[in-house]
């Protein structure tokens, strides 16, 4: 299956969450927030939100400065 994360064409297996998504490209301590086809997903949902083939997948993080 083939998911765009931030703009970057991505492969991975049939069936995967966004937790997993997360988890496999070892980000978990830096996102903060996630958007896919452009709706904002829910952190508690991130477990049980399965992604499909060619979804576009944004992965946000906070950072500070001024």
């Amino acid at each position: 299956m083939q998911i765009i994360v931030n703009g970057e064409n991505r492969e991975f297996n049939d069936e995967i969450t966004l937790q997993e998504v997360i988890t496999t490209l070892q980000i978990e301590d830096k996102v903060m927030a996630a958007a896919v086809n452009m709706q904002i997903v829910k952190k508690e949902k991130w477990g049980s939100f399965r992604l499909s083939n060619e979804d576009k997948l944004e992965l946000l993080q906070f950072v500070g400065g001024g």
